[in-house]
């Protein structure tokens, strides 16, 4: 008799838990903002002579930008950027036109694990990614359909 009064408490305990998860979908970057400025190419030519002086065996095997100012500048001439809400940002290259980021389109969606961190990853065109942080398990909902749909590109975290 007991049983009888617990399965529905058990069923509606398990409705609620699922009832929590979160869905993301990719951000629209028509709504996107520029969080901080570009940096100036005197700042940039500022810091490759530190980041690629004397002192760049600091950073031996991180990195190889220092070859060439350009390859340097393509790397470090980005602001921050992120989605209406808030939740997804990514940093993105400056010389990339406001315009055309605006109106990139979601080609893909990931889930990384970085420690007790995940990573939520839209992908977009010429190499823009804007991501979700958080301490839940994610998953992506359909990753084929949002390589030919932008909308289709969700996952549900919990």
């Amino acid at each position: 008799m007991k049983f009888r009064r617990i399965l529905p408490a058990l069923l509606l305990l398990g409705i609620s838990l699922s009832a929590g998860a979160a869905q993301f979908a990719c951000p629209d970057l028509g709504a996107a903002r520029q969080v901080n400025a570009c940096p100036s190419e005197e700042e940039l030519k500022h810091t490759y002579s530190g980041f690629c002086s004397d002192d760049k065996k600091a950073y031996a095997g991180e990195t190889d930008n220092c070859m060439r100012y350009d390859d340097y500048r393509a790397m470090k001439n980005t602001a921050l950027w992120e989605s209406a809400d808030g939740a997804f940002d990514g940093y993105v290259s400056c010389d990339l036109p406001q315009a055309r980021l605006k109106a990139l389109k979601a080609t893909g969606m990931k889930v990384a694990k970085q420690g007790s961190i995940t990573k939520v990853v839209c992908n977009y065109p010429n190499g823009v990614n804007f991501t979700y942080r958080t301490k839940v398990a994610c998953k992506v909902e359909d990753d084929k359909a949002c390589a030919t749909d932008s909308a289709a590109c969700r996952a549900s975290c919990n």
